[in-house]
């Protein structure tokens, strides 16, 4: 059973730093798609980030030039490198990898940007 486990979550001020990371284990096979989403208080869930496993990227409008979505295939590792954080970047940053009609989903890693 393959699983997602993020790291790197934690308190930062407004305008600092963080890198996420999600580690795959076991066995994904014919990755489609990696993506980093987020979910505030109250709110639903939302995309942030993508990588196709063509290389083409895409980001929601808010992140832009701040967040940079990568992968390490010798590690089966993704990354969030998150620039200029906002409080507005508040949220749970769960992983997801499509593969074919599957999906997995990290179990979530808490970012809050205090002002």
């Amino acid at each position: 059973q393959a699983q997602l486990v993020e790291s790197g979550g934690g308190l930062v001020q407004a305008g600092g730093s963080l890198r996420l990371s999600c580690a795959a284990s076991g066995s994904i096979f014919s990755i489609n798609r990696m993506a980093w989403y987020r979910q505030a208080p109250g709110k639903q869930r939302e995309l942030v980030a993508a990588l196709t496993s063509g290389g083409n990227t895409n980001y929601v409008d808010s992140v832009k030039g701040r967040f940079t979505i990568s992968r390490d295939n010798a590690k089966n590792t993704i990354y969030l490198q998150m620039n200029s954080l906002k409080p507005e970047d508040t949220g749970v940053y769960y992983c997801n990898v499509l593969s074919g009609f599957l999906t997995y989903w990290g179990q979530g890693t808490q970012v809050t940007v205090s002002s």
